[in-house]
């Protein structure tokens, strides 16, 4: 097994590593450069988008010819990871949160003319996407096919949705918007796919929810559809298709935010190794304490294992587009892992790492996310049992 980089991909992530230090990191050290809600303000990202994209840094994980740099999913996992250091990082390259996942699926199921109408603008940075599909109980959340409650019921060549949804990432700051909902009550092919534009009427905004960590640009919304019509031409995929469409953004998507998140862990204990070197207690430095050295090395030894776990994940992807088990692996032991690392950074860093003086606080609020988005970790955890009764001892075969 070789686990090195291409040069190519090499060139790539040292490029990325020197643009988050030179570029990114500065920005994220300066106070003034935050909206109310703890992300970057526009104007202050649109200045380091603009680098980004003269030194070819841009949206990595999109073909060259749509104006990406065209990356296998195993030069994303090494390239996102740099992004992942600092906390604007992968917005910075286009390459968060959800456009990331709306970008990639678009790219592989959208037809040519969709393609050029909802996708490039996102590729371009000139607007923003969202995924909608979680519902409020007794709505969809981990389980859409059996219990999504929005509806669309097609009328002549539009369709009329109907419903509500919400923690709908991104949606106050978005234009174009990825619908899941129900058009028939088949078990497995009752949901459909549909596009739609923010200024179509019969839908809206009801609130951005508040949530105990930092947002993305455009929070996390609840919606309500009251008549909105989508024509024909519209619809992502065929009828029927939209569960397949979620499962296809979903098993990249998943594995993009481990890389990120991995990216998160790191720089926790990079800032916590800093502080132990200085600090002196009891006549020595922390870091010359066994107790200390065994709490860094315990965390560094979980990183490298959610790394593997997320290059085998990769790997998969690009040899055979699917990897179900070996993505819910990555974010069940990377979401954990994210956790631990900052919360082993705060404990060393002692009332530093707690108050603001530092990003760990803001790092472990976003981390407590982790281990629900995408999937709860019970869900995930789940589906390797599935996996496991199906596959017998062939669960852990190689390649």
């Amino acid at each position: 097994m070789d686990f090195s980089l291409s040069p190519e991909i090499e060139d790539y992530r040292r490029r990325i590593r020197a643009f988050v230090e030179t570029h990114v990191l500065p920005v994220e050290a300066d106070p003034t450069a935050y909206d109310e809600h703890e992300n970057i303000r526009e104007d202050r990202l649109a200045a380091l988008r603009q680098k980004a994209r003269a030194e070819g840094l841009w949206a990595l994980q999109m073909p060259k010819a749509l104006g990406g740099q065209g990356l296998p999913v195993t030069g994303m996992a090494a390239c996102y990871e740099e992004m992942g250091r600092s906390i604007f990082g992968a917005v910075a390259f286009n390459c968060a949160p959800p456009d990331d996942g709306n970008m990639i699926l678009l790219e592989k199921v959208a037809r040519p003319d969709q393609k050029e109408r909802w996708l490039k603008p996102i590729i371009e940075g000139r607007l923003r996407s969202s995924f909608v599909m979680t519902e409020p109980a007794p709505g969809s959340g981990s389980d859409p096919g059996g219990m999504m409650l929005t509806r669309a019921e097609k009328k002549g060549d539009r369709w009329i949705v109907r419903g509500r949804k919400w923690f709908i990432t991104g949606a106050e700051g978005a234009q174009h918007f990825i619908l899941i909902a129900r058009t028939s009550d088949d078990p497995r092919r009752g949901l459909t796919a549909f596009l739609h534009h923010a200024k179509d009427p019969g839908w809206r905004i009801l609130r951005r929810i508040p949530i105990m960590g930092p947002e993305e640009h455009g929070g996390h919304c609840e919606i309500e559809y009251d008549g909105l019509e989508i024509p024909d031409e519209n619809r992502l995929m065929e009828v029927g298709e939209g569960l397949k469409a979620t499962q296809i953004r979903l098993n990249t998507a998943r594995l993009t935010h481990c890389m990120r998140w991995l990216g998160l862990s790191k720089r926790a204990l990079e800032i916590a190794g800093a502080y132990v070197a200085e600090r002196q207690a009891f006549g020595a430095a922390l870091k010359d304490h066994e107790s200390v050295q065994m709490m860094l090395g315990a965390a560094a030894m979980e990183i490298e294992i959610g790394r593997l776990l997320t290059m085998k994940a990769a790997w998969q992807l690009d040899r055979t587009g699917k990897a179900r088990k070996e993505v819910s692996m990555a974010k069940v032991a990377v979401a954990d892992l994210l956790h631990k690392s900052v919360d082993t950074a705060i404990q060393l860093c002692g009332a530093k790492g707690y108050s603001k003086d530092t990003i760990l606080e803001w790092i472990y609020r976003y981390a407590r996310q982790a281990r629900l988005v995408d999937g709860a970790s019970e869900v995930h955890r789940m589906v390797l049992s599935q996996e496991l009764a199906k596959e017998g001892r062939d669960f852990w075969r190689w390649g």
